[in-house]
């Protein structure tokens, strides 16, 4: 029952993806591990981390997606929640530490001693044991995302509006989070991680595990978004983006339904945050910043909003695109990568996955109307 109830809620597209994604999460690992470092097949490790950044952001962009391109909430600020699943999972790692650091206090991390705290918050107790932050990783971003929405959502705040407002969330979050005071390494934020789960989180194996690990967790909230847009919760999703007046006239209760998808997006954020932070070995107030949560939606227009698969297209494209002209170009990249936006914005405003699609369609029209039984004459 449970297993016909999922095939009927997932598409050949989305089963297309997750393989791609499970056949990519032990291919990419498999090529760095087992091969010599020169095969010309080898993947170095640098470029491991670097995939697993990638991963990592398209997870972000499929929760903007989903909130975006179903709910039509354009939000400015979900980089604050992909922030937040990274401290979570930084301050773990700062705990495992322990008396590693530069000035061996086994409890209290090196940017406290050197600032003359002396004890640990409460805040950070019990994030010496993953059990304990792996659920804090849902639980922070989800519970701050509920809080806001809310008071927003009840409060029918839409449009414009509501992007502001969650603009100004993660703009005051960042100029927070920047305070020594606040007890999370102000500017310099955390880093110098050393373990995860007991391994070394520099060496090659680890690395690889983390890459497959972020894969697969994408694969899976993919086929949870999937399902979710397929069901008639995600039909109603569409009739909000479409007309809510309309859908809260029919007896919905709008404000419910634009919650529990803004919620789960903001916990599909934070798990993209803290997939991050151990590959790029920091975080820091800088990913509060609002033009991050900008970036994103540039990439979801990119690929393609409403779609899934087409945010998935665009963080990683943008994302390369990025790494490219910032090596090849530095000063050329801002430039790009606003062109970019225009040039989506004005010929390809359904994106790539859109567009796609839409030239397909039109090209399979004229052979399905030759197929159909013309009236006698």
């Amino acid at each position: 029952m449970i297993t016909r109830l999922l095939i009927e809620r997932l598409d050949a597209r989305a089963i297309i993806v997750v393989a791609v994604l499970l056949i990519v999460a032990a291919a990419v690992p498999a090529l760095n591990l087992m091969l010599p470092a020169d095969h010309p097949l080898h993947v170095p490790t640098y470029m491991v981390a670097l995939f697993g950044k990638y991963l990592s952001f398209a997870l972000l962009a499929l929760s903007v997606d989903l909130v975006w391109g179903f709910a039509g909430i354009l939000t400015l600020g979900h980089g604050a929640f992909f922030a937040l699943g990274g401290y979570v999972m930084g301050m773990y790692l700062m705990r495992q530490i322990g008396a590693r650091g530069v000035y061996a206090n086994p409890t209290l991390p090196d940017f406290m001693v050197f600032l003359n705290w002396k004890e640990l918050p409460w805040y950070w107790y019990g994030f010496d044991s993953f059990a304990f932050a792996a659920p804090m990783i849902l639980l922070v971003p989800g519970l701050l995302a509920l809080a806001f929405g809310w008071f927003a959502f009840r409060s029918r705040v839409t449009g414009v509006y509501l992007s502001i407002i969650t603009q100004a969330m993660t703009f005051a979050l960042m100029l927070a989070f920047f305070r020594n005071d606040m007890g999370f390494g102000g500017n310099n934020g955390l880093t110098d991680f050393k373990d995860i789960l007991g391994f070394d989180i520099q060496v090659d194996t680890t690395r690889a595990a983390l890459f497959a690990a972020t894969a697969a967790m994408l694969a899976f909230w993919f086929l949870v978004a999937t399902f979710l847009v397929n069901s008639k919760f995600g039909k109603v999703l569409v009739g909000v983006r479409d007309a809510e007046s309309r859908t809260r006239f029919l007896g919905y209760r709008v404000e419910n339904y634009k919650l529990f998808v803004w919620t789960l997006s903001a916990m599909m954020a934070g798990v993209a945050g803290a997939l991050y932070v151990p590959q790029v070995g920091i975080i820091n107030p800088g990913e509060f910043a609002p033009a991050n949560s900008i970036e994103t939606v540039i990439w979801v227009a990119v690929g393609g909003r409403g779609t899934l698969v087409g945010a998935l297209i665009g963080a990683i494209a943008v994302n390369f695109g990025k790494t490219w002209f910032t090596g090849a170009l530095p000063e050329f990249w801002l430039f790009a990568l606003g062109g970019l936006f225009v040039v989506v914005t004005l010929f390809l405003p359904k994106g790539i996955v859109g567009t796609l699609g839409d030239l397909f369609r039109r090209r399979k029209r004229p052979v399905d109307d030759a197929l159909e039984p013309q009236p006698a004459e």
